[in-house]
């Protein structure tokens, strides 16, 4: 083990270098296969309603293609908004992207809180959850914001919290603190990790 341990920030920095490295090429190419283990996973193929993230500058893996995907399995497909004077999140149910969805802060596409209605917690099946990087305990490092921090405590015991990720966010340990929490299960193009 490390006598000194890489901070949060630096391990954020050195996997968004990782992933600069990476070519568009080789980020789709990556995104398909995380995209096919996602939906042979038996847990996301159960589930009806789904909590998903809109793919930004802090997420690595893009869900859009998983988000239109969805609709095609008929799961009722639910995305954050979020408040940033607060940090709090609201779940929202989106039936048409097209029409249901608003640019936000950061350029972030959002649900329209005057088309979409609020989803209770309680009845998520499974949760995706973003993150910076993870560790093959469930351990997660996100944007630092905590946002998902927050939320995963109110999750209800049997919502699978699932990340995806592409293998090189995969790192030896993360240091958890008493604020972060864990991710059930972890999917990258090379395989599915659960939690130890």
């Amino acid at each position: 083990m490390e006598e000194n341990p890489k901070t949060k920030s630096e391990i954020r920095k050195d996997i968004d270098l990782m992933i600069d490295l990476l070519s568009e090429s080789e980020i789709a190419k990556k995104t398909i296969l995380i995209e096919k283990r996602l939906f042979e996973f038996a847990n996301f193929i159960e589930s009806n309603i789904t909590l998903l993230y809109f793919d930004g500058k802090k997420a690595k893996v893009f869900t859009r293609d998983i988000i239109q995907r969805c609709y095609q399995y008929n799961k009722i497909v639910v995305l954050p908004a979020f408040d940033p004077e607060t940090y709090k999140m609201t779940l929202m149910k989106v039936d048409n992207p097209e029409k249901d969805l608003i640019v936000k802060a950061k350029d972030m596409l959002e649900p329209d809180p005057n088309r979409c209605r609020v989803v209770p917690i309680e009845v998520l099946d499974i949760a995706l959850i973003p993150g910076i990087a993870f560790d093959e305990k469930g351990g997660r490092i996100g944007s630092g914001e905590g946002y998902y921090d927050r939320l995963i405590p109110k999750l209800s015991a049997t919502t699978r919290k699932v990340a995806l990720s592409f293998e090189s966010q995969i790192i030896q340990q993360v240091q958890m603190e008493s604020h972060d929490k864990y991710v059930d299960i972890i999917i990258t193009e090379e395989r599915v990790i659960y939690k130890i």
